[in-house]
C-alpha cells in the first residue's frame, strides 16, 4: 500500500474529486481526516471510506475562516498524532466576468480557493515539518491557462493557485516537503452538474460539447484525478516538487 499508516487531511471531500481522493487513500492504507462545507455530504464519504476499512474522521467548516482552517490541523492531531499530506482541494465555482462581479462574488471566490488554501496550509505545514517530510497537493484547474467566456472570477483563484503552489514548494524544499499542483480538465462532479444546470442544458448536451474540447473526446472522471493525487502524494513522487500536471485528456495541449 502507497500510502500505509500516513495521515492525510483532504478538502473539499464530501464530493466530486475530494470523494474520489478519499476513496483511493483509503484503498492504499491511508489514515484520513476528511474536510467539507457539508456536514451531510461529509459525514456521507466518511461512511465510505470507513466501510472499506480505512481509519477516518469528518471535520465540518468553511475554510475561509480562519477557526475553521485550524481546526482541521487540530483533529487530525487530536485523531491521530500528525500529519503527512495535504490535499486542498476545496473549492468555491464563481464564474463570473469582471464587469458583472461584485466585490461579494471576488471575496466568495477568493476566500475559498485562494486565502482558505492558504490557511489550511498555514495550519497543517508545523505538523508535517514534524514528520521530517511530506506531500501538499493543490488542485488547481486547466482554467487557471486558459480563457473562458465569464469565468474571470474562478479562472483568476485557479491561477493564483498555481504561483502559491511554486512558491511553498521553494519555501518548504528545506524541510522536505514537495508541493505540486495537479489542473483537471473537465470532469463529471457535482460541480459540472449545477454548471449544465445553470446553462439550462442536460448533461448529455453538455458532454457534447466539453468532450470535443479534450484530445481524448471525453471528460474525465473523478477517479482518474485521485489517481494523480495519489502519485504526487505517494514517495513515488519523491523528486518531484514545484511542479504542475494537466490531468486533462489533452484539453490544453489540443
Amino acid at each position: 500500500m502507497r500510502l500505509a499508516n500516513k495521515v492525510s487531511i483532504i478538502t473539499g471531500a464530501g464530493a466530486g474529486i475530494g470523494e474520489g481522493t478519499a476513496i483511493r487513500f483509503a484503498e492504499e492504507g491511508s489514515r484520513l481526516v476528511l474536510a467539507d462545507i457539508s456536514e451531510a455530504n461529509v459525514n456521507a464519504v466518511a461512511a465510505q471510506v470507513a466501510a472499506l476499512g480505512a481509519e477516518v474522521v469528518a471535520v465540518a467548516g468553511d475554510i475561509s475562516k480562519e477557526d475553521d482552517a485550524r481546526r482541521i490541523s487540530d483533529v487530525a492531531v487530536q485523531k491521530f498524532g500528525g500529519i503527512d499530506i495535504l490535499v486542498n482541494n476545496a473549492a468555491n465555482f464563481t464564474t463570473i466576468g469582471v464587469e458583472k462581479a461584485s466585490v461579494e462574488d471576488w471575496q466568495r471566490v477568493l476566500g475559498v480557493n485562494v486565502i482558505g488554501t492558504a490557511l489550511v496550509a498555514k495550519h497543517a505545514i508545523p505538523h508535517i515539518r514534524q514528520r521530517g517530510k511530506g506531500s501538499i497537493v493543490n488542485v488547481s484547474s486547466t482554467s487557471a491557462l486558459m480563457a473562458q467566456p465569464d469565468f474571470a472570477t474562478y479562472n483568476t483563484s485557479k491561477g493564483a493557485l498555481l504561483s502559491m503552489t511554486i512558491c511553498m514548494a521553494l519555501d518548504l524544499a528545506p524541510h522536505n516537503i514537495r508541493v505540486n499542483s495537479i489542473c483537471p480538465g473537465c470532469v463529471l462532479t457535482s460541480a459540472t452538474e449545477r454548471e449544465w444546470i445553470r446553462m439550462g442544458i442536460t448533461k448529455e448536451q453538455w458532454i457534447a460539447e466539453m468532450a470535443p474540447q479534450h484530445m481524448l473526446n471525453r471528460v474525465g472522471e473523478a477517479r482518474e484525478i485521485a489517481n494523480a493525487i495519489l502519485f504526487f502524494a505517494s514517495d513515488e513522487a519523491s523528486f518531484i516538487t514545484g511542479a504542475h500536471l494537466m490531468v486533462d485528456g489533452g484539453r490544453i495541449a489540443k
